[in-house]
Formats: C-alpha cells, sequence, structure tokens
C-alpha cells in the first residue's frame, strides 16, 4: 500500500470526532484508522509511507517517489483509492482578496490534530447542501481550537445543525459573495435569497461540503471518467476499463461515509483475486449508465449483465433537488427495464439507493442505460417514455 502521508490513515486519521467505524461501535477517526493499518501489516501487506505515485510507465506500472528517490513498481493488479478533496475557495470562484485564514475542513483538521497550529478566533463555516456531518465536524475542531464559530452559511434552505451544543446563527439561503482583508482575513460577506447583504466580522472561513474525486492518477493513466461522479467508470465490481486497474472508495463518488469506503474495499478483494488466479477474464464493453435530472451521478456506473451485483445489491445516487417519495423509472434504447418507488423522500448531499434487480434485462451492446425521475403525471406506470421531474 502507497500513502502519501507519514502515516496510513488518510482522512480519518485527521478526523477526531466519533462517528467512524461500525454503527454500533462507533470510535474517533484516528483510532478506526489504526485498527485498519493495523490489520493491514497482520495480513502481511507492505504499507509504505511517505511515497506519492506520480504517473504511468504502463498500464499497470507506476512511477513514484518517496524517501529513497524515484521508483518504478509494476503489479498484476492495481488498486486505486486515492479518495475524494474538497473544492477550495479558487475553485468555487468566490471573489475577494486573498488573505490569510482561508481553510477548507482538510487544512483545518490538518492544522490543528497533526500540527497543533492556531486557526484564528472567529470563524465562519461554509457548507453546501446536505454536508451537515462535515459542518459539524469543522464546528467542533473549531472549538478545539479555542474559536468561536460566528455562523454557519448555506444556500440550501433547510439546516439540520441547531442543537443544544451547537448554539450559533444558521443562514440558510445565503451564499459567500466576498471576503474581505489584507494579510489576514477580516470579513465574508453573504447575501441571503431576498438580495439583502451582510458582513460577518471574522478572521477564519472554513470552506467545507463540495467535494469531488481525487482523479489526477486515474486521469493520467488514460481511465476513463464518468460524467457524473467524475471519478471512475467502473462496473459492479469495481473494474475499470484498464485490464488489472481497480477503483474503489470516494474517488468513485466523493463524498460517501468512512464506513461505506471501506465496505468498497472489502467488497473490491474478490474480484482482485479472481482477476490474479485468472478465472474471471476482464469484460469488454458493458452499457454505461447514466442519470438525467435532477439526478447528479450513479455508483457503479458501467452495467454487464451477467456480472455480480453491486456492493449491497444496489446503486448509489445524488440528487440536486428534494423528492418527496419519487420514483426512478430505469429505462435502455426506448425499454424501461424496471420502475422503483423510493420509500422516503430524496435531499441533496444524501445517498439514494436504487435496487441492482433489473441488470439483467440491460442489453451490453446497447445504449447508455438511463436512471429518471417520473412526474407525477406518469406515476400511474401507464407505458410511454418517462418524463423528467424539473
Amino acid at each position: 500500500m502507497l500513502e502519501r502521508e507519514q502515516e496510513p490513515g488518510g482522512i480519518p486519521r485527521h478526523s477526531h470526532h466519533q462517528g467512524f467505524g461500525p454503527r454500533h461501535r462507533p470510535t474517533t477517526g484516528p483510532r478506526y484508522a489504526g485498527r485498519l493499518a493495523d490489520a493491514a501489516l497482520a495480513a502481511g501487506a507492505a504499507l509504505r509511507t511517505g511515497v506519492t505515485a506520480t504517473g504511468w510507465a504502463g498500464p499497470r506500472t507506476l512511477d513514484v517517489t518517496g524517501p529513497h528517490g524515484l521508483e518504478r513498481l509494476s503489479a498484476s493488479a492495481v488498486v486505486l483509492a486515492t479518495g475524494a478533496r474538497e473544492r477550495p475557495r479558487s475553485a468555487r470562484l468566490v471573489p475577494g482578496t486573498r488573505p490569510a485564514g482561508v481553510l477548507t475542513t482538510g487544512e483545518l483538521q490538518q492544522a490543528v490534530h497533526v500540527h497543533g497550529q492556531p486557526v484564528g478566533s472567529r470563524a465562519v463555516v461554509v457548507f453546501t447542501a446536505g454536508a451537515d456531518a462535515v459542518a459539524r465536524a469543522a464546528v467542533d475542531t473549531l472549538r478545539t481550537a479555542g474559536a468561536h464559530v460566528v455562523a454557519l452559511v448555506t444556500e440550501g434552505t433547510r439546516g439540520p445543525l441547531r442543537s443544544p451544543r451547537h448554539r450559533f446563527p444558521l443562514l440558510t439561503g445565503s451564499t459567500v459573495v466576498e471576503l474581505t482583508g489584507h494579510g489576514r482575513l477580516t470579513g465574508v460577506r453573504v447575501r441571503g435569497d431576498d438580495g439583502r447583504c451582510a458582513l460577518l466580522d471574522c478572521d477564519t472561513v472554513v470552506f467545507t461540503g463540495d467535494w469531488m474525486p481525487e482523479h489526477e492518477l486515474a486521469r493520467r493513466g488514460g481511465i476513463a471518467l464518468d460524467p457524473g461522479t467524475r471519478g471512475p467508470a467502473v462496473d459492479t465490481a469495481f473494474r475499470t476499463a484498464v485490464p488489472g486497474v481497480f477503483a474503489v472508495g470516494n474517488l468513485l463518488h466523493g463524498v460517501e461515509p468512512a464506513v461505506s469506503a471501506a465496505a468498497e474495499g472489502r467488497g473490491v478483494t474478490g474480484p482482485v483475486l479472481a482477476h490474479l488466479a485468472g478465472t474471471d477474464p476482464w469484460p469488454d464493453g458493458g452499457a454505461p449508465l447514466r442519470v438525467d435530472p435532477p439526478l447528479l451521478w450513479a455508483a457503479p456506473n458501467r452495467v454487464r449483465p451477467g456480472g455480480p451485483p453491486p456492493l449491497g445489491e444496489r446503486f448509489v445516487l445524488r440528487t440536486a433537488e428534494r423528492l418527496t417519495a419519487p420514483v426512478l423509472v430505469v429505462h435502455q434504447d426506448g425499454r424501461v427495464l424496471d420502475r422503483q418507488r423510493l420509500p422516503r423522500t430524496a435531499l441533496p448531499g444524501r445517498p439514494v439507493h436504487l435496487r441492482a434487480r433489473w441488470t439483467a434485462e440491460a442489453d451490453p451492446d446497447g445504449g447508455p442505460v438511463h436512471i429518471s425521475v417520473m412526474s407525477d403525471s406518469r406515476r400511474s406506470g401507464v407505458g410511454g417514455p418517462p418524463i423528467l421531474a424539473v
């Protein structure tokens, strides 16, 4: 295992809040990461830290750099698990000056929990819809560092963050329109959905929740990316389009909880062992899985009838809009493969699950399989192409 940081564990190692591991026995991020690292060592894996994969010299040959210089590693199988990253202020196109004190949650947690650095005294947290858990983690980290949380800001219309231990203003339907200050941040200007603006006095702002897969290494290897997730396109066995290269975790879909990423890590072991044993030839083709608005993406996103079911026998989706008990329609080349009514409201930033009972009906040589949201007028199940809900 190649890990570019000095200790294994990834994001959980920096996340000191509870909630990692099995639901019946949650623990902190560092303890969770430590348990997995110990299990890997006990199984005989070599954990090489401080090593970065910089590119590819062949289909399954990596150029890496580490404490001992440059190196080239070849393997029969490569599993990419490079995770996801938050979009920084620059990628969010937030106007204003460029002072110190502008962070992502990852940078905040590393500064506080890894390096013991101060982060300021008055902070604003800006989060996307559905990212309340990560926003809570940012708040807890700021309080650990002794900072006062001035406000939380989100463009969403709902905020489940109110609780007795989180006493601060929650500004919903609000957008950051300017950062002020020279040298050090002095304020964050926000605009509400009514057009009114306010300047929040602070010396730190944390942007969180807008995740994207860390796909640079996959892209350099010529691995096809899914247009929805922006991570590698994979089938239900986590196989990419490049023979011998698998991908798992939040590289495929930024971002799911650590327990989901770990489950995919366990789930890929069977396909990897079958590939190494030569008992499961690398498949060709397969139909791409696409989603129509307001859905954002689906994972896995290639369908090969006869292949294994996806993890948990369901596909994971995301929506850009709140959908009340929606009906999802799976269709390919004008054929309806399945209709499923979800039992609960689908919310932005939260996982939506689609059962995989329809995959045997898909034509691997046909066009893309689409997942659409049926409009109210078509929920009776009458034939005809589905109408998208907008």
